[in-house]
């Protein structure tokens, strides 16, 4: 701590100064003692006057948060436009409005202003809802102050907003530290801050003047004499002085916009790939139709209207608009069901997208409570009786203690004891003593004493300690081997991740004057109950679930390894088959890695203990360096660097302000079960999206290598810039449906990523297929007009190749749905009635009083029964490469699909029985197995092999 000298002396407590009080800013190296504090706060163990609290309130401002500014509904749909598809499509409409091509510009200035509407409203409509859950800081404090300089100190309840550095507080168990304070005295206190630090048991808080050696590199929240907003009081009591307030505190720098500077996550990495390969395509299709006509049909500047048209063929112009429609109705329906509220729309992509999920066991896998695992006597045997005579103690420390609020350890062994019943014949029995006195546990001590007597047995007080296994065992009469016997066998337990408490009692003559800490002397030792973190109930499915979906999960924790690595065992989730060094890493092991280094190790690690923020975020963009899609669960202030680091950040709804302001998506509780659905509802929109763009742009990129083709090899364009924009609104109605389809099943089993180079090699293949088949529907044209010329040859030929163009559309639009089997290709839908009225438009609309408008014709019959033979034959084989294209790229399409490849070929796809871990298979891994009988290792499939689970 660094006292930084006033400007102008300061006078002594009593007495009111103009002048500013220091800053007094935390730090370990340096620990002034309480006096020195005060003075250099220029205030005194009496508070401050009232004149110089509102004075220090005027020129510091209120303790509160630095709010963050809304940003305005304008300003988000400018915003909006900086998406690259929509930055493509405004230059392709401001370039058609150059060249008076009106009809293309106004359609995709229409789309472009769609698109950003949907977007913008969407996201301040998540804003709006997620400022609504603003609340954690207390609202009142209780502080001393006086009057007048003669008055004495006077304690009452002031709102926290009106705290200033100097001000003398109370703090009691259940208060919320409202600011950045040092104790000045404390009985027994002990915090939570967890929010700050993220370990979930409370600390030890002391008014010491001089800093203690031990804590010299253990940094702030570690030492003992300083408190910080954010943090509760758990037990105990104390008074302490405001150092810091609002925007000076430790919890408020967490809140600096500085670090909300999040890098490009994956939808945007993603995005931005397509997009690139598309403006290329498109940035060479104009120049290429303008030179390839000049030099080949002498057609001059003529030909750029058609140019352009074909350029804005190739763009799947609705993308903005689909995208934009698919991702807010999933954040509609998370919303309505679940309560799940999505902040930044393209996050709900980036959950279907993510493949490391990065969260801290407390409250998550765990429920913030502690249960009896094991009680056994000083040789490591079960023992009951040391169980029941630790129920005498916590029963009448309970009953006979002045304690604010139950102790979670007492009420853990009191629950263990209810739940195995009436003991056998001769055990004890905590309910046959009566209370005699009780000397409660306080940090010093660390050990609690209940007095208890048993009717019938005159004269005879019966003293029953338990607490921290040293403070016990020095209490105990035995020598120095035995007791350096007993700290070993702690030790073992203790590195297995299990809390201890010892046990020990003593028969003393029954007295009747008070008993001391003095009578805790020569007891004999019972044993160790060992205690360990409540797994959540729904822990162990969710995590089955998740695993199963393809998400790996990674425990990033302040608490101990032993204790971290124990949680995940319970539930599966370490592989205990094949133990590594790797598995659990602490943060003195993340500081000696380089960042290459770190990557590797990260992806192999499963716990992470005693992390900082930075260690959080820090592995975060390891694991994000190394191309995995990470999203990170955090509720605390310890939490934000992670949060800003990972691609998607997510947050409970009680989560602490700032880390609900971070989030990009706010869950209704910290629930495992809650992210499950998050990320079923990503991947839903995911696939869709995905399935829009490998069907649009292979069609796409198909009709302009067609189109490009034939107006080299005709004497008249092949199709008038106006049919090119008719087709083009056609298809992007019938598109609209993919918004609203229901993508298959398989989908949901893995992360969804749109991968430029996957989309490439894809509609690369497709495309030169569609091109085929239109240019077959040449020879078709060719072959029933062959007797047509002129201006009605011309027409008959746009209307043939306009139907044609529309028909091949409505077919890649149903057969092109990869991954589905027969039974969900079959079922209706959407996208089959919007393929089915695009067919039915592409046949009609030649034959309507539209036609001729057009500058399209009717067809003879001859070109239906031919163009039948083609659009068959171009079934056919969209199918056969379809299944060629799944069997020779299995990474690219869903599992069912992969499963059927499999099938065909006698094989299994996914984990072999001798590689199958607990990790990969979640729960259970084999059909009929529940959760208490699944094996680990090699016999995680030792049953019936199961494809659907692993």
């Amino acid at each position: 701590m660094n006292l930084v000298p006033e400007s102008s002396p300061a006078a002594g407590p009593g007495h009111v100064t103009t002048g500013a009080p220091t800053v007094v800013v935390p730090g370990p190296d340096v620990v002034p003692t309480p006096l020195q504090t005060l003075r250099a706060l220029g205030s005194g163990p009496r508070g401050l006057l009232e004149a110089e609290a509102e004075i220090r309130l005027a020129r510091t401002g209120e303790n509160v948060l630095p709010a963050r500014r809304p940003v305005p509904w304008p300003r988000r749909f400018l915003r909006s436009l900086r998406d690259p598809f929509t930055s493509v499509l405004l230059c392709l409409g401001l370039v058609s409005a150059l060249v008076t091509a009106w009809g293309t510009a106004c359609v995709i200035l229409a789309l472009v202003a769609v698109s950003c509407l949907l977007r913008s409203t969407e996201e301040h409509r998540a804003d709006r809802s997620s400022a609504a859950l603003r609340g954690l800081v207390a609202t009142t404090a209780t502080v001393v102050r006086r009057t007048s300089a003669d008055s004495p100190p006077r304690e009452r309840e002031v709102p926290v907003a009106d705290l200033v550095p100097g001000d003398v507080i109370r703090l009691r168990p259940g208060d919320l530290v409202p600011a950045d304070v040092r104790l000045l005295r404390a009985d027994g206190l002990t915090v939570h801050q967890s929010a700050l630090t993220g370990e979930s048991a409370p600390v030890v808080k002391q008014a010491l003047d001089l800093a203690d050696p031990a804590l010299s590199g253990a940094g702030p929240f570690a030492q003992p004499q300083w408190c910080f907003q954010g943090s509760s009081v758990t037990s105990g009591s104390g008074t302490a002085v405001i150092l810091a307030t609002g925007g000076e505190t430790r919890f408020a720098a967490a809140h600096d916009g500085r670090a909300g500077q999040r890098g490009a996550s994956a939808f945007d990495r993603s995005v931005r790939g397509i997009s690139w390969t598309l403006i290329r395509f498109m940035l060479l299709t104009p120049p290429l139709v303008l030179m390839a006509n000049a030099a080949l049909r002498g057609r001059g500047l003529e030909t750029l209207p058609f140019a352009v048209a074909v350029a804005v063929g190739l763009t799947p112009e609705m993308l903005p608009v689909i995208v934009t429609t698919t991702l807010a109705r999933g954040a509609a329906r998370l919303a309505r069901t679940g309560g799940v509220i999505v902040k930044r729309l393209p996050a709900l992509h980036d959950l279907g997208a993510v493949d490391v999920l990065c969260l801290d066991k407390t409250g998550t896998l765990t429920e913030d409570r502690p249960v009896v695992a094991a009680a056994t006597d000083g040789r490591d045997r079960h023992d009951p009786d040391v169980l029941r005579w630790a129920a005498v103690n916590a029963l009448w420390t309970l009953q006979l203690a002045d304690l604010p609020a139950a102790d979670a350890l007492d009420e853990a062994v009191l629950d263990a004891v209810d739940a195995d019943g009436p003991g056998a014949a001769g055990a004890v029995d905590p309910d046959a003593y009566e209370g005699v006195a009780v000397l409660p546990f306080d940090p010093v001590r660390r050990v609690a004493t209940a007095v208890v007597r048993r009717p019938g047995r005159l004269g005879v007080h019966t003293l029953v300690t338990k607490g921290a296994v040293e403070a016990v065992l020095d209490r105990c009469a035995m020598d120095g081997e035995e007791r350096d016997r007993l700290l070993a066998l702690a030790d073992r337990k203790a590195a297995s991740g299990l809390r201890l408490l010892a046990v020990a009692r003593a028969d003393r003559a029954a007295r009747a004057g008070a008993y001391t800490p003095a009578n805790e002397r020569g007891l004999t030792f019972l044993g160790l109950v060992a205690l360990r973190d409540a797994v959540a109930p729904s822990a162990a499915d969710a995590l089955g679930g998740l695993a199963r979906r393809g998400v790996r999960v990674k425990v990033l924790t302040g608490d101990h390894p032993g204790t971290a690595a124990r949680v995940c065992a319970d539930l599966g989730l370490r592989p205990e088959g094949r133990p590594d060094a790797d598995d659990v890493v602490t943060a003195e092991r993340v500081d000696a890695l380089s960042d290459a280094e770190l990557v590797e190790v990260a992806d192999r690690a499963v716990v992470f203990a005693r992390c900082t923020p930075e260690h959080k975020a820090r592995i975060v963009s390891a694991l994000r360096a190394g191309g995995r899609t990470t999203g990170f669960l955090g509720d605390g202030v310890n939490d934000l660097p992670a949060l800003h680091a990972a691609d998607v950040g997510l947050c409970p709804r009680n989560a602490v302000d700032v880390a609900r302001e971070a989030a990009d998506v706010v869950l209704a509780e910290k629930d495992l079960t809650a992210i499950d659905r998050a990320v079923l509802a990503g991947r839903r929109s995911s696939g869709n999206i995905a399935a829009y763009l490998r069907i649009t742009l292979s069609s796409n990129l198909g009709n302009v290598i067609a189109m490009l083709t034939a107006g080299l090899m005709l004497p008249f364009l092949p199709m008038l810039p106006a049919q090119v924009l008719v087709q083009n609104l056609c298809f992007d109605a019938a598109q609209l449906a993919f918004a609203f389809d229901r993508p298959p099943a398989s989908v949901l089993r893995r992360p969804t990523a749109l991968r430029p180079r996957d989309f490439l090699r894809f509609i690369t293949g497709f495309g030169l297929l569609n091109a085929a088949a239109d240019l077959a529907t040449f020879g078709v044209l060719a072959l029933a007009l062959h007797n047509a010329s002129g201006d009605g040859g011309e027409a008959a030929f746009h209307a043939g190749w306009f139907t044609e163009n529309l028909l091949t559309q409505a077919l890649v639009m149903v057969l092109l749905r990869t991954g589905r089997s027969a039974a969900e290709r079959g079922a209706g839908g959407p996208l089959r009635a919007a393929a089915a009225g695009l067919a039915a438009v592409g046949v009609a609309l030649p034959l309507t009083p539209l036609g001729p408008l057009l500058g399209m014709s009717a067809l003879p019959p001859l070109y239906y029964l031919l163009l039948g033979s083609v659009l068959g034959l171009y079934a056919v084989g969209l199918t056969a490469a379809r299944r060629r294209y799944e069997r020779r790229h299995p990474a690219d399409v869903p599992d069912t699909a992969r499963e059927r490849i499999g099938a065909s070929r006698g094989t299994r796809s996914g984990p072999t029985r001798a590689s199958c871990t607990v990790a990969q298979c979640g729960n259970c891994c084999c059909r009929g197995e529940t959760r208490t009988e699944r094996k680990a290792g090699p016999e995680c499939c030792a049953t019936v092999w199961n494809p659907g689970t692993c």
